[in-house]
């Protein structure tokens, strides 16, 4: 049997053929030195590969070496590799003469994914999520979805209970740490200490599953005892609660510890079993095989080119403070969080992700390929084709609607509505030009006026771009917005 070549993200057992293929593992330091990424993401993509070769002992040939190319060519045995999950990583197995084999740990099948896209005019997620769910038989009732309804978006979008810090949801089985954690974290340090790598961020403990067993156990518990109180509050925002009911799975999903299959089947069974609310699991079922599967699919379907698309002109640089994490130089209590939970965790949820940090950034014309290569490096989980679609074409709008019909722009009210953060700020939400104007909603009124032009002809922006020429206080808020730049808020 041809030996599986296996990647730092292809490490659980869907990736093999048959449970005792031989396999090759490589850790590769010249990863590391190409880009500094977080601490965490660091020290979790290096204990996943540790923690597997330990697990397969004999069965695979471990390799700690400089460069991926090293490790085959010193093997010179015939090398099988599951499609792997950028164009650099292909092009490098394509060149090392590896067989290359169809992806795996994704639910639809890229002739399935170009078979729905040929002729489209537009790429919506909504349409592509219903096909899949056809195709598959997911949460159907025959030819209908369950339910009645293909979307409960508008159940799943309430904010936080009033008076609360935390949401009332069991934690999830704590993460031990190990000897090969520590061997990580010493060779990490041994690294930075003397061999020139650099890392943002700050180490902690190990927060996410890097073995199989640990991502089934996490995966377990959330379907039993999170998923039920998932949905409702899955966009709130709460300092003192940042993981709510999120099921912490995304690393696990992107090291391919779980297959997004396994996961959506136990989400459908506590449904059907009446032990999780139908909004719940739709909203779990669309982030897998809707959201997950469509930008991993987009990043092979459209050109390489489309990571440089920038069709707001965005052209300012991401300022030192942001890039840097450095969330104690800021004021503004949600971004300060937010940009705290990246420094210290690697990881804050799609909302703080989308709402807080993109919108800042695609309000102030920051270079979209820029962020998508920060949040790449910055996040837990964090990869090129991870970031590439959800990034430069939705965050950023920088492809000007060709994965989404509206810029994801948003003022204070937006933040307001949906966390506790404005209540102990010095911003006022309310307020957009003055010492206590609050720098999302000046800075909403601030993009749309620099990109009037650009976002007339879309006609869910029409009435927002119309709202501008009512503000008789715009060239004082543009003026101030202009001042302010890449000062930190």
């Amino acid at each position: 049997m041809t030996r599986r070549w296996l990647f730092a993200d292809q490490l659980g057992p869907h990736f093999l053929d048959d449970p005792a293929q031989p396999v090759l593992l490589v850790e590769s330091r010249a990863v590391f030195r190409r880009r500094a990424f977080h601490r965490q993401k660091a020290h979790l993509v290096l204990s996943a590969l540790r923690h597997r070769a330990a697990e397969l002992g004999e069965q695979a040939v471990f390799v700690r070496t400089e460069t991926y190319g090293e490790a085959v060519r010193d093997l010179g045995e015939p090398l099988s590799v599951c499609h792997p999950t950028s164009r650099a990583a292909r092009g490098l197995v394509q060149r090392l003469g590896a067989e290359l084999l169809p992806p795996r740990g994704f639910v639809t099948a890229p002739p399935e994914f170009t078979a729905w896209a040929g002729g489209r005019r537009g790429l919506r997620m909504e349409d592509f999520y219903r096909d899949a769910r056809r195709r598959l038989g997911i949460l159907m009732d025959g030819a209908e979805p369950a339910g009645g309804t293909w979307n409960l978006d508008a159940e799943n979008r309430e904010p936080p209970p009033r008076g609360v810090t935390r949401l009332d949801v069991p934690e999830p089985p704590e993460i031990r740490e190990d000897d090969i954690d520590a061997a990580v974290r010493e060779d990490l340090d041994r690294w930075e200490r003397d061999d020139g790598i650099t890392f943002i961020g700050r180490d902690g403990p190990r927060l996410f599953p890097a073995t199989r067993a640990e991502a089934v156990e996490r995966l377990r518990h959330f379907v039993g005892h999170r998923l039920p109180a998932f949905g409702p509050h899955e966009d709130a925002m709460l300092a003192g609660d940042p993981f709510l009911a999120h099921s912490r799975l995304s690393a696990a999903f992107n090291l391919g510890l779980l297959d997004p299959l396994e996961a959506v089947e136990q989400a459908e069974a506590a449904y059907r079993a009446g032990r999780a609310g139908l909004a719940s699991v739709e909203g779990f079922v669309r982030q897998l095989i809707g959201w997950r599967d469509f930008v991993w699919h987009l990043y092979w379907y459209f050109e390489p080119g489309y990571r440089r698309a920038n069709e707001l002109g965005a052209s300012e640089p991401l300022p030192r403070w942001f890039a840097e994490l450095d969330a104690d130089a800021v004021e503004a209590r949600c971004l300060s969080d937010v940009l705290a939970g990246v420094r210290d965790r690697g990881w804050v949820h799609h909302i703080p992700r989308l709402m807080v940090l993109g919108n800042y950034a695609m309000q102030r014309g920051w270079r979209p390929g820029a962020m998508a290569d920060w949040f790449h490096r910055a996040f837990v989980d964090g990869y090129e084709w991870v970031m590439t679609a959800n990034v430069v074409g939705m965050s950023q709008y920088a492809d000007g609607g060709r994965m989404s019909t509206k810029p994801y722009a948003g003022g204070g009210a937006y933040i307001n509505r949906m966390s506790d953060y404005c209540g102990g700020c010095r911003y006022d939400p309310k307020v957009r030009v003055g010492d206590d104007a609050c720098p999302y909603t000046a800075g909403y009124w601030a993009f749309l006026a620099r990109n009037e032009q650009r976002l007339a002809g879309n006609h869910r922006m029409r009435r927002p771009v119309q709202g501008l020429h009512r503000l008789a206080d715009l060239d004082a808020l543009v003026e101030q917005e202009q001042a302010r730049g890449s000062r930190a808020p």
